[in-house]
């Protein structure tokens, strides 16, 4: 009986990480498919086709439509509405008036880091333009030395080479001199691929060395991560049970639009941001997992 239910288990888990898998890479490919900057060249390919087949009035709607999409990515306020809608869902939270007995820990989300085979091959760990979740976990396990934290991230990839984003993390810590931090304070989680991920693998590391109250029960931990990703972030940790406090970082938008501006860079950037978030929205919610 024991062995029937033990292969029930392990069919079960086999099973949601398959779907788990899927559910990954069929997100990336959503994403991809709908990002505005990559319709320009399917715009430009189909007005090529009609451009050979002698389809002039088709061939100009499509190099119009690839112009026009190109306003839409580079003029910033375009992309800006929806983002800092984003970020300001959750508020910034004030750490002047919290202590380490206020806390349980900290989580450090992956997705700044590139670890990969270029860390590998160049010998250097190279950050992303969210280096603010990097640089505010160095803040915070200084600010804290006694608190454990827990770096979790291994890929966003579809296909990974090289050190997981945790690797690349632990030998930043350790080039930054952190000499204190020992097994019961540093913890690095090295499976998770996406945000659903993070806080389902985190979740034993918290339950087994979070700090807890008097009265037994778990005190909530500092979360990390870019301001537009918190809002699912916290919605993913507390369908986990999750005590968490939110630490915005990585602001992408200020208090007002900047409507006279046109940047490829920052519209492409912005509007990647954007549409991941609201497929990791939409694809977790129709799936149960906020």
């Amino acid at each position: 009986m024991i062995k029937i239910v033990e292969r029930a288990s392990f069919k079960r888990l086999r099973f949601q990480t398959m779907m788990d898998t899927i559910f990954f890479i069929l997100s990336k490919v959503v994403q991809f498919c709908i990002e505005p900057l990559n319709w320009v060249i399917l715009f430009i390919i189909l007005s090529l086709i009609f451009l050979i087949l002698r389809k002039l009035a088709l061939c100009k709607r499509f190099l119009l439509l690839a112009l026009f999409d190109l306003l839409v990515v580079g003029w910033l306020p375009t992309s800006e509405m929806g983002l800092r809608y984003l970020e300001g869902i959750i508020p910034k939270t004030s750490l002047a008036g919290l202590s380490e007995n206020d806390l349980g820990g900290i989580i450090i989300l992956g997705g700044a880091i590139e670890g990969g085979q270029i860390a590998i091959d160049r010998g250097e760990v190279s950050i992303y333009s969210s280096a603010e979740r990097v640089t505010k976990a160095f803040e915070l396990v200084r600010k804290y030395p006694n608190l454990p934290f827990i770096f979790s991230g291994y890929s966003g990839r579809i296909s990974h080479k090289g050190i997981s984003e945790s690797e690349a993390f632990k030998q930043l810590i350790q080039e930054q001199g952190f000499t204190e931090l020992t097994d019961k304070t540093a913890h690095y989680e090295n499976q998770s691929r996406n945000t659903y991920e993070n806080a389902l693998y985190v979740k034993p590391i918290i339950e087994e060395f979070g700090k807890k109250n008097e009265s037994g029960a778990l005190r909530p931990w500092l979360l990390v991560t870019s301001a537009s990703h918190m809002y699912r972030s916290a919605k993913i940790f507390e369908k986990q049970s999750i005590a968490v406090i939110p630490v915005p970082v990585d602001y992408q938008t200020a208090a007002s639009l900047r409507w006279t501006e046109f940047d490829l860079v920052d519209g492409a950037q912005n509007w990647n941001k954007l549409i991941h978030e609201f497929v990791g929205l939409f694809a977790y919610w129709i799936t149960g997992k906020i």
